[in-house]
């Protein structure tokens, strides 16, 4: 008696091909076609410090746009914006130290980029604006203070440095100047 196909697949074949099917899914997601950071082989504390230069340059950004907002607060936001200048300074590998902006970069400079508009806008009353800034200075330390358990000894005592620095600055923006504590 000569074998024939039968008309419908059975389970047993319909599982065993959605298990292939979903396998080679997995393996396929496995090797895109863009190779990720890690496998172009660039080091965990080299995509570290570059993630801290770019949140650096954001909030050096935010000082601009309150500072250009807020003319009247250019004074005391100087010594602010020029630490985190410095952080970001501070934080730039040894290959891309040219790209941090420098502590004393004019308003709206980061290297030689053309200046780039605030992620939020700057709210109309300088208080409000103040704890804006405020605000994004206790996030951005937060997020440093978390990051220190994945970094390499010496980036992870300059980040718990610098996110005390961004702690200690949302204090300062937030406090009324002059005032005994």
């Amino acid at each position: 008696m000569p074998w024939t196909l039968p008309l419908r697949p059975s389970r047993r074949s319909l599982l065993a091909g959605a298990a292939g099917a979903a396998g080679a899914a997995l393996l396929t997601g496995c090797s895109a076609d863009t190779p990720s950071q890690e496998e172009a082989g660039i080091p965990l504390e080299r995509r570290m410090r570059e993630t801290a230069v770019r949140d650096s340059e954001r909030l050096l950004e935010r000082y601009d746009a309150t500072r250009a907002a807020h003319p009247d607060l250019a004074e005391r936001l100087a010594p602010l914006r020029a630490a985190v200048a410095a952080h970001a300074v501070a934080l730039a590998p040894a290959a891309a130290g040219s790209r941090a902006p420098s502590p004393a970069a004019p308003s709206g400079a980061v290297g030689a980029a053309a200046p780039t508009a605030s992620p939020e806008p700057v709210p109309p009353k300088p208080a409000e604006a103040l704890a804006a800034l405020a605000g994004a200075e206790r996030k951005l330390s937060e997020t440093r203070t978390s990051d220190l358990s994945g970094a390499p000894g010496e980036l992870a005592r300059l980040l718990a440095s610098v996110a005390a620095c961004g702690a200690v600055h949302a204090h300062l923006l937030t406090s009324t100047p002059g005032a005994a504590s």
